[in-house]
């Protein structure tokens, strides 16, 4: 049995096996990965998405710059994020009461027909007909936007700018099951009097060192928000010459480190 075992024909045998196993093996793991990716990716999942527009008498949309740069990049925000039937928009104003100022509520209705059975001559049609019926609806809602964008806050509410509070908003938005787009119209200026609060107008972070510390202690304030993991942007009011007493680099940082502590997200600046 010994003297078989070492036989070049069973020891040939053997290690076809093993190139034929470990080939299995790693077809198996390629499929395991195909099967995930397929799981996790899903196309057709409604896009929602939260606009906070700052109200308070630090950012000026009466400005040129500001004005161009934020009627730009909500029109994007339409064209990109408003495309199929279920995407929401919905608009908060940022300032003393943001989680319940809610200004705007837009869903899309349009949709297309459905397209089984039908030739390619009935499939443009059908693109079409979609198409022209949803960019009609994007002028309407893009409009009511721009007219939020433009709209004064003369109040007293003004005075105070309280980020924090969009944060059980997102929280809300993660619960419906799709995908959160977060865009932040503000110079990230947190302004609240109290003794647990941050007024970056008058103590503002003066290094990276102090924001991130200040951003983990809290962190532990606000981690009882599920915010999930939203893509978010903050479209700040600054133009490029801006001095940094005027854009605070370590302001934003402090929203950086505290969104990731948050729940590992990302913030892109715009």
């Amino acid at each position: 049995m010994n003297q078989q075992t070492h036989h070049p024909f069973f020891s040939k045998l053997g290690a076809q096996a093993s190139r034929l196993l470990l080939a299995a093996m790693f077809l198996t793991i390629i499929s395991c990965g195909s099967e995930k990716e397929t799981t996790q990716a899903v196309p057709d999942a409604p896009v929602y998405t939260l606009v906070f527009l700052d109200k308070t008498q630090s950012v000026h949309v009466d400005k040129r710059y500001v004005n161009d740069k934020y009627r730009q990049a909500l029109t994007d925000i339409i064209e990109q994020n408003m495309k199929n039937k279920g995407d929401k928009l919905e608009v908060y104003f940022i300032h003393e009461n943001t989680s319940k100022a809610r200004a705007l509520s837009l869903t899309v209705r349009s949709e297309r027909d459905n397209l089984e059975g039908a030739n390619a001559t009935d499939r443009e049609g059908i693109e079409t007909s979609f198409q022209l019926a949803l960019q009609k609806e994007k002028g309407i809602y893009l409009r009511q936007l721009l007219a939020k964008l433009n709209q004064q806050n003369t109040g007293s509410s003004n005075l105070s700018t309280d980020i924090w509070a969009s944060l059980p908003v997102i929280a809300k938005a993660g619960e419906s099951g799709s995908e959160v787009k977060v865009y932040y119209f503000s110079d990230m200026v947190e302004s609240v009097k109290g003794a647990d609060r941050r007024d970056f107008h008058t103590n503002p972070p003066k290094s990276d060192a102090e924001a991130e510390t200040d951003a983990k202690e809290d962190t532990k304030k606000l981690e009882r928000y599920a915010i999930g993991a939203p893509q978010v942007t903050i479209v700040s009011p600054f133009e490029p010459t801006a001095s940094s007493k005027e854009n605070n680099p370590h302001v934003t940082h402090y929203w950086a480190t505290l969104f990731q502590e948050l729940g590992g997200v990302s913030v892109e600046e715009l």
